[in-house]
């Protein structure tokens, strides 16, 4: 089962809009590392990664046991890409009818789902 989701908004001051997200909004975080904030969103979560431009986003769902999300919507007849292994997460993209595709991973980070 599809756990969560994390978005990632690229800018072109992920510093400055991340003390936005926090001093502004209000949104609590957990730090993943050297000021990285990863924010609660209900029932999201979003991270500022910095850019040379704006307006390129990511969407990655997120699941608790990615083989077995992977292996369930095999029963779907989705084929998912392989499986990428990086320091946050074990990952996997889900091909859309469209032509586009999704992020789908198991975080090896702390995450921000929790947080209220």
């Amino acid at each position: 089962m599809i756990s969560g989701a994390h978005v990632i908004v690229y800018s072109k001051n992920a510093q400055a809009d991340r003390a936005f997200f926090r001093d502004v909004l209000g949104f609590q975080s957990v730090d993943a590392g050297d000021g990285w904030l990863i924010f609660a969103l209900p029932p999201a979560e979003a991270a500022f990664h910095p850019s040379h431009e704006n307006g390129v986003h990511e969407l990655y769902l997120m699941c608790q046991d990615l083989k077995a999300e992977i292996a369930s919507l095999a029963k779907k007849n989705v084929k998912c890409s392989k499986i990428e292994e990086a320091r946050w997460g074990s990952i996997t993209k889900i091909p859309l009818p469209g032509g586009g595709e999704v992020g789908l991973y198991e975080p090896k980070h702390p995450t921000a789902l929790g947080l209220k």
